[in-house]
């Protein structure tokens, strides 16, 4: 959302930007989010606005599967080169022999946009919504006889001789969007995800409960689909911890709030455990904190969970968990078990970037070089101070193609 809203700053004001997209959509991961908080509102409204937007304005061009892959120059004179990746779809394709590939292809992959809780075909849209709305083909999640199967069976729509095609942009100023990833939960070994399936990140409980999710929008325990009775949320799931992510990402706190509200929403009778060390909910977002706390199948604990673990025959998970304000341990029965994990920025990925404008956690600063950090690639923040940094981030660019400092 941060690069989309930038991009249109800078384009409605007359100059021209290129918006450079490593998915097969852009929407990064706004169009995985279910509703936003505080109003619980779907996030499709925003996107579809910006589409239009984006779809309207000759001065922006738009590059989907394209990658970074190196950036020379200074302030005002940069060369940055694109690497685009195929999508083996044959321009004269049309939508309707497309689906029909996708359904007759008989191939099937994990579906990535849904964090592999369920299965796509290997032709396929990112989501029905997507934007650009075109189909790709996994190619290299084929092997030599899948392969063989479709270059026969659907020449008329997939190209599998499509190379990769390299692009030089000649710009003056640089807007880092990158977005960013959930802290690799796995690393936690006590709290067990990947270990069992029903202990997930809060990135999956948003895709569990949107209605292009997994389940069509139900709740239900990966491993096994059935409905939940009880959710423990883990706040600060390996954040503000030296060993893991030493610094706190400020809204997981209002992510689990909003998601344990899905539950409820859903389950009348389910119980909701949120397990905090702090609870941050600053500014106009404390309202939205205590009407949460109204609810009387929600309960707060202060204490951080030691340990998630399964006993031999039991279906449920045990949570065990510190009290901090009454001491001892606590011990809980547990159907879904959800990872309020950190959010990690992701600009150390962009090869041919000076190193030196980023601080020791990967976040961009502020720096003299012309390269300008947009919503999360310079801190942890939500959607709507994301997009305001955005139009921060346009006008920085904007003084530097006109000759400022």
């Amino acid at each position: 959302m941060a690069g989309i809203s930038t991009a249109l700053e800078v384009a409605e004001t007359g100059f021209t930007a290129s918006l450079i997209e490593k998915q097969a959509h852009i929407g990064g991961r706004v169009a995985r989010m279910n509703k936003y908080f505080p109003k619980l509102c779907p996030p499709q409204c925003g996107l579809e606005i910006n589409y239009k937007r984006l779809k309207s304005n000759p001065n922006i061009k738009l590059f989907t599967m394209a990658e970074v892959v190196d950036i020379k120059g200074s302030k005002g004179d940069y060369k940055v080169k694109v690497l685009i990746k195929p999508r083996y779809i044959k321009d004269e394709a049309l939508d309707l022999d497309l689906e029909n590939a996708a359904n007759e292809c008989g191939i099937d992959i994990p579906n990535e946009f849904n964090f592999g809780l369920d299965n796509t075909t290997v032709i396929h849209k990112s989501f029905n919504n997507a934007f650009p709305a075109e189909y790709l083909l996994e190619k290299n999640m084929l092997n030599e006889e899948q392969l063989k199967f479709l270059a026969a069976n659907f020449r008329e729509t997939l190209d599998l001789e499509q190379k990769e095609e390299l692009i030089e942009f000649h710009v003056k100023a640089i807007v880092l969007a990158t977005g960013w990833d959930p802290y690799p939960a796995e690393k936690i070994e006590y709290y067990g995800f990947k270990k069992y399936p029903d202990v997930i990140r809060n990135v999956e409980m948003e895709r569990l409960a949107s209605p292009n999710g997994p389940y069509k929008g139900k709740i239900l325990r990966p491993s096994d689909k059935k409905e939940i009775e009880s959710v423990v949320f883990v706040q600060c799931a390996g954040s503000r911890d030296e060993n893991y992510l030493e610094y706190c990402s400020s809204i997981c706190c209002l992510a689990s709030l909003k998601q344990a509200r899905y539950v409820r929403e859903q389950y009348p009778n389910a119980e909701v455990h949120i397990f905090y060390i702090d609870m941050r909910t600053h500014g106009i977002f404390e309202e939205f904190y205590q009407e949460t706390k109204k609810d009387d199948k929600i309960f707060f604990h202060r204490g951080k969970v030691a340990k998630v673990f399964q006993e031999n025959g039991s279906t449920q998970l045990t949570v065990e968990a510190e009290d901090t304000i009454n001491g001892g341990l606590k011990q809980f029965k547990i159907d879904l078990v959800v990872l309020a994990t950190g959010m990690m920025p992701t600009n150390d990925k962009i090869k041919g970037l000076d190193r030196s404008i980023l601080d020791r956690n990967g976040f961009v600063m502020e720096n003299n070089l012309g390269i300008i950090g947009s919503g999360v690639s310079t801190y942890p923040s939500d959607v709507a101070t994301s997009v305001q940094d955005a139009t921060a981030a346009a006008i920085k660019a904007i003084q530097i193609i006109k000759g400022g400092k």
